[in-house]
């Protein structure tokens, strides 16, 4: 069994991350958010950082008051 990574699993994930990155970064700014801290969390890992925007910064879970 080889350790290392292949060039196109180099690549997926270079992808993955680079595009997760540049979607924070725009639509952060977009929104008036710290977009230079959410572009570069976007770089490091996935998907916790698009995770944690999409919840605590977009807020796409609001709770209902019940009225209409």
């Amino acid at each position: 069994m080889k350790d290392e990574l292949a060039l196109w699993q180099i690549t997926l994930i270079a992808g993955i991350l680079l595009s997760q990155s540049i979607f924070l970064f725009v639509n952060a700014r977009k929104h008036g958010h710290n977009y230079w801290l959410w572009g570069i969390l976007g770089l490091i890992q996935a998907p916790m950082p698009l995770l944690f925007y999409l919840i605590f910064a977009r807020k796409i879970f609001k709770g209902h008051s019940g009225k209409s």
